[in-house]
């Protein structure tokens, strides 16, 4: 009988049993179920003849036919097809059966219906080993999509991967020809999105997407014929989910024949879907992990670390291309005003804003960074002085333009320094430096403008370096001074103006604007400010609890500390600290500080007066306010600039400013304090026309605070105090 029974067939396995010329002599009932080939249809055939399709492999055939020839036995995982067209994948054995003495040799010949494992645990194999030797994205996805389609020929597969918006992007298509790419444009009619719609769909969806039949699926009908020209027949998207239940990817199959369910693809599928999960989430860790270590968190912008990479590539191309370069420093005017105002909320806001700013005004071969805090940088490649100064002021007027922000229209402002490769450095940190000098002097010149730098201004900036070691220094130590000039109301004494002295160890005097102006630069002002307040209302309480009668102390403060909305709170604390009420300080400053666009700055002068303290405004007519608005400042006093007092003698318009401001002062109500006031012809024209307090060296010159004890007694107003 061609057809056996017995122990062979409880296996389930199929048997054929092969002559010495390998024809098929016997089957077992197992054969014919899983194979479709009776004892009958198998007799005297090769097994070749019945079980090879188009895509069996050859060599794993060649290996069993030897192996079978010489006696030897041999196990191979191998594609084979059943009578009715089949694809199965067995386990292919092959064995010498021994039997007695003479009888004509045997071969058995087992095959085993492995449901595809052997096939998907190889391509499990090369893909995790891959992964394990590091192999990049692109690599491993190749190596998938050729694997699979070694597993399934009348397959083509693609790989695409998609961001956090969504948008799909190739990473792999190793057999599918170039014109057939879904994500490339086919047509000026919007083809490409015809073609990626079923990928678009499982994206959106989380669902395999299958289309059956290209040739008559009505939405492929504009891109059919190039299509079925390949002999793609079917196409199916299956979606890649990550653990987290967000979609990264699309894994396509586009079939050589109408696509039917079968047991070869979906098993096939379900196991690339797995590695290619894997691919693509330890990828966008890779991602995430380089996104954190070389950009910022906040802004999105290149880190230092970034930058410092960039700058020296970019710097190694300038050089070897003899191409200019600008490295452009970046400085918001006043932020922490606006975080400590409106919340650091909106400061995280406002450096966003302005970071897509500098990102929309950068080319693509240029490189935006934020450093930290509120500090930027631009690198422009292949730029010029002239394109520099041009992107510049464009970035400038891109970055004035208003924020809102939970309701809040904020306006920010920036001040900018330039350095020029090679003029001003061929390294990143040089180049870094000359820019955060320049911009240091766009800042102190005001403020929303930009700088080129200099050598003259990077010897100042060392110089101003030591000057503010020194000034830390001081400050530390006590090696800074008040010292103290009477204002007198008559013969009475109206006050004392607290004027801050520095002598340097090598330097000598500092003159106080220069070290006001060193303050500012160096972002001492603040540490200072609080220096004096504290000194001024510890010397006040030391002279009230010796009964020495000076009735107020008046203190200068900057136009920045006003911009401080913790002010008010300083001050009360200095006058509180020392047991002293608010009429022993007087604070004075400028009309530029109260005349500033920033309504912040007016606020805290307010809250200053609404304290008690009495406010007054220096250097009156030489500022910027209006007449009109000066009634609506919180002041109780003003400051006749020493410029008009000078010139009393010698200009009659100086006379006539000095009595017009006179007299609009007593229509307001305020105490004016003429300063500068050195001779007797300059005390008698101020009396004569109103100006009841005077100061100046005609009076007394500053004096430490024992000299003015000493002058007090001298002159008889130890007791005399102006009411």
């Amino acid at each position: 009988m061609p057809v056996f029974s017995g122990h062979p067939d409880v296996s389930g396995n199929a048997i054929a049993i092969m002559d010495g010329e390998l024809r098929i002599a016997r089957v077992n009932t197992g054969f014919a179920r899983l194979l479709g080939h009776d004892g009958v249809q198998a007799l005297g055939r090769r097994p070749s003849e019945l079980l090879c399709g188009p895509d069996t492999d050859a060599s794993a055939l060649d290996a069993l036919r030897t192996a079978a020839a010489s006696g030897q036995e041999l196990q191979t995982p191998v594609r084979v097809y059943a009578g009715d067209g089949r694809a199965l994948w067995v386990t292919a054995t092959v064995s010498a059966l021994h039997g007695a003495m003479g009888a004509p040799r045997r071969v058995a010949l087992v095959l085993r219906d492995t449901a595809r494992a052997p096939v998907h645990e190889a391509l499990r194999h090369k893909v995790l080993d891959a992964m394990a030797h590091g192999v990049p994205l692109r690599d491993a996805a190749l190596l998938l999509c050729r694997e699979v389609e070694k597993s399934a020929p009348d397959v083509i597969a693609v790989l695409l991967q998609a961001d956090a918006d969504g948008h799909l992007r190739l990473i792999a298509a190793p057999s599918l020809p170039p014109e057939l790419d879904c994500l490339a444009p086919m047509a000026n009619n919007g083809q490409a999105q015809i073609a990626l719609c079923d990928c678009h769909a499982a994206a959106a969806a989380g669902e395999p997407v299958l289309t059956t039949d290209i040739a008559s699926d009505p939405r492929w009908a504009p891109v059919r014929e190039r299509f079925m020209a390949h002999g793609l027949q079917a196409c199916s998207a299956h979606p890649i989910i990550a653990h987290d239940g967000t979609v990264i990817g699309v894994l396509v199959f586009y079939y050589r024949d109408r696509h039917r369910q079968d047991a070869l693809h979906e098993p096939l599928a379900h196991a690339s879907l797995h590695l290619c999960a894997l691919l693509l989430e330890r990828e966008r860790e890779r991602a995430h992990i380089h996104q954190l270590a070389y950009y910022d968190a906040l802004t999105g912008l290149a880190n230092r670390g970034m930058l410092n990479a960039q700058a020296a590539r970019m710097l190694h191309e300038a050089q070897r291309n003899a191409a200019p370069l600008a490295l452009v420093f970046i400085d918001l005017d006043h932020f922490k005003q606006t975080n400590d105002t409106q919340g650091h909320l909106a400061g995280d806001a406002l450096l966003r804003a302005v970071a897509q700013r500098l990102q929309d005004g950068a080319r693509a071969s240029d490189v935006a960074a934020r450093l930290g805090g509120d500090e930027f940088v631009l690198l422009l490649t292949h730029c010029d002085t002239r394109q520099a100064a041009v992107t510049v002021e464009r970035l400038l007027a891109a970055i004035a333009q208003p924020v809102p922000v939970n309701g809040v229209t904020l306006c920010p402002r920036a001040s900018v320094g330039i350095a020029m490769f090679p003029e001003d450095g061929d390294n990143p940190d040089t180049l870094l430096h000359c820019a955060d000098v320049a911009m240091y002097r766009a800042k102190t010149a005001g403020g929303q403008r930009w700088c080129f730098h200099s050598t003259t201004m990077d010897d100042r900036a060392r110089k101003l370096s030591l000057l503010e070691a020194d000034l830390c220094q001081a400050l530390r130590t006590g090696a800074l001074a008040l010292h103290y000039q009477p204002q007198l109301r008559g013969a009475a004494l109206h006050g004392v103006e607290a004027l801050l002295r520095w002598t340097h160890p090598l330097l000598g005097p500092i003159a106080p604007e220069h070290l006001a102006r060193t303050a500012g630069e160096c972002g001492l002002s603040a540490a200072l400010t609080q220096w004096v307040l504290r000194e001024a209302c510890r010397q006040m309480a030391d002279w009230h609890a010796r009964a020495v009668a000076v009735p107020r102390v008046a203190v200068n403060l900057q136009a920045s500390d006003f911009l401080d909305p913790d002010l008010p709170e300083t001050i009360t604390h200095a006058l509180a600290a020392h047991g002293l009420p608010p009429s022993a300080l007087v604070v004075e400053t400028t009309e530029e500080a109260l005349s500033t666009p920033d309504a912040h700055a007016l606020a805290t002068a307010r809250a200053v007066r609404e304290r008690g303290i009495a406010l007054a405004l220096d250097n009156f007519g030489t500022g910027y306010s209006s007449l009109g608005t000066l009634h609506l400042l919180p002041i109780s006093e003003l400051k006749l600039d020493r410029s008009f007092v000078r010139d009393i003698e010698t200009s009659a318009t100086a006379r006539a400013l000095t009595g017009a401001m006179l007299h609009i002062a007593r229509g307001l109500d305020l105490d004016v304090v003429a300063e500068g006031v050195e001779t007797a012809a300059q005390q008698q024209f101020l009396r004569a026309h109103g100006c009841k307090v005077l100061q100046g060296y005609l009076l007394s010159p500053p004096l430490p605070a024992e000299a003015l004890e000493s002058w007090l007694a001298q002159h008889g107003r130890r007791a005399r105090i102006s009411k």
